[in-house]
């Protein structure tokens, strides 16, 4: 299963923002300088299809996806009638290891992303290990019970306050209401410029 294992603050750096949790105090501190030796010297005004492809970029790594997997995603959801956009946050929405990210169960999209890749995660009573599973509406997410006493998942749990409304929880136990409308998916994504990106 590939997935990004190098520096994930130089990503943050990359696109401006903190793209993980923990990221967000040392780009306050340090400001969003882009990596590299040069800094804010090689900072240049993007054109059109620079700020495309930043958008890009950014909401492939939020999710924690490479290229192909990310494209894939795409052309998928240019197959579904409407809007092309709404359709692909859905699709990143609805995947496993962001719906347990989005419950509580864990602190990071990539800690959620272990959680199920190491078979704690279930999903209508049986064992889901495959963190793309697209979850569909009326679905339960539970976690093992082996995992119920871990310190990490209590933790996350007790911090995790508001949900989403598409979503519920009760313990340890989620539910997948309905599919997410647009001002409940990530707001930090513009997915118009993802469509102009591909629409080239």
């Amino acid at each position: 299963m590939a997935r990004y294992t190098g520096p994930k603050r130089r990503l943050s750096r990359r696109e401006g923002l903190a793209l993980f949790a923990k990221d967000a105090k040392a780009l306050e501190k340090k400001g969003a300088v882009p990596p590299g030796q040069h800094g804010l010297g090689r900072r240049r005004r993007l054109s059109e299809y620079g700020v495309q492809l930043r958008e890009k970029q950014k909401a492939k790594r939020i999710f924690g996806l490479l290229e192909k997997q990310f494209k894939r995603y795409y052309e998928e959801a240019s197959k579904v009638k409407g809007a092309t956009g709404l359709s692909l946050l859905q699709s990143l929405e609805t995947r496993l290891d962001n719906v347990v990210y989005r419950l509580g169960f864990a602190k990071s999209r990539s800690g959620a992303r272990q959680m199920v890749s190491h078979g704690h995660i279930k999903v209508d009573g049986k064992k889901a290990a495959i963190p793309s599973f697209k979850v569909k509406p009326q679905q339960t997410i539970e976690i093992s019970e082996d995992m119920r006493d871990n310190t990490q998942v209590k933790k996350s749990l007790e911090e995790s306050t508001t949900l989403p409304e598409w979503l519920e929880r009760k313990a340890t136990v989620g539910k997948v209401l309905r599919s997410p409308n647009r001002e409940e998916m990530e707001q930090s994504v513009d997915e118009q410029l993802i469509v102009e990106f591909y629409s080239r």
